[in-house]
């Protein structure tokens, strides 16, 4: 059993941060310290060099947005089952945001939260596995609140304010956000198969034909579902499913 276990609900404790570079890295480095268990949750109010997927930079409005992550325990799973783990972080960020925005939120392959055709929320999850071990997650969430105004370089952002107008108490919108994802990890424990059903239930585009490119071809195909290996399985195409990072949307 991996040592950070612990029957801890998630957000307890709760700490905010003033100032970090990345609440990942922060969030890492006290796991490998020994310092924190399963569920300590780190808020930061401006975060200086924040990670997103495939080595891409998060850029958010100092303390207008969630900076969040959340150390785990993946115990039962084995790594071979990471898919479940990124699954269940996404919903429970897509719980939290269809709680305010309604239906039109939707889960992106793999883990953006998407409403309408724009994204609302990015999910890095960054893994410590020893030998055949997995010993722990950190689970980076990062979720557009209060933001109004964004880089030209981000094609397709949006904000909660965006959508309804109001303006949220980031923190509490944060603390909020670990009790989804309580609810979600809790529903991983006693039936991961269900986490699955539930994601691709609210899988982006499921069902529609989309452009897909895979290195300089472009083709159509029709989005299926994920499995649980978390390939995208697309029907009407030259291949059955993708992997991650093997292809891109293309949305023009």
């Amino acid at each position: 059993m991996p040592y950070l276990f612990s029957a801890s609900s998630i957000g307890n404790p709760f700490t905010e941060l003033a100032e970090v570079d990345s609440t990942n890295n922060y969030a890492m480095a006290k796991a490998l310290q020994g310092t924190a268990n399963h569920g300590h949750a780190w808020f930061a109010w401006r975060q200086t060099a924040g990670k997103g997927s495939r080595g891409k930079s998060w850029n958010a409005a100092d303390g207008q947005n969630i900076i969040l992550s959340v150390l785990l325990s993946p115990y039962p799973l084995v790594s071979a089952h990471s898919f479940y783990l990124s699954a269940a972080v996404a919903l429970a960020t897509y719980d939290l945001l269809k709680t305010f925005a309604g239906d039109e939120t939707k889960i992106k392959w793999p883990n953006d939260i998407y409403w309408r055709d724009r994204k609302a929320a990015g999910i890095l999850i960054e893994n410590n596995i020893r030998g055949n071990t997995w010993q722990w997650a950190v689970a980076g969430m990062g979720v557009n609140i209060n933001q109004t105004e964004f880089s030209t370089s981000l094609s397709n952002p949006v904000s909660l304010k965006q959508i309804t107008g109001k303006t949220y108490n980031v923190v509490d919108m944060a603390k909020n956000l670990c009790d989804h994802l309580q609810k979600r990890y809790e529903q991983l424990q006693e039936n991961k198969e269900s986490i699955l059903q539930d994601y691709n239930a609210v899988l982006y585009k499921r069902g529609e034909v989309v452009k897909l490119k895979k290195n300089n071809a472009v083709f159509n195909c029709t989005i299926k579902e994920v499995n649980a290996f978390g390939q995208l399985e697309i029907t009407d195409a030259p291949l059955s499913h993708v992997e991650f990072g093997e292809v891109e949307w293309v949305f023009r």
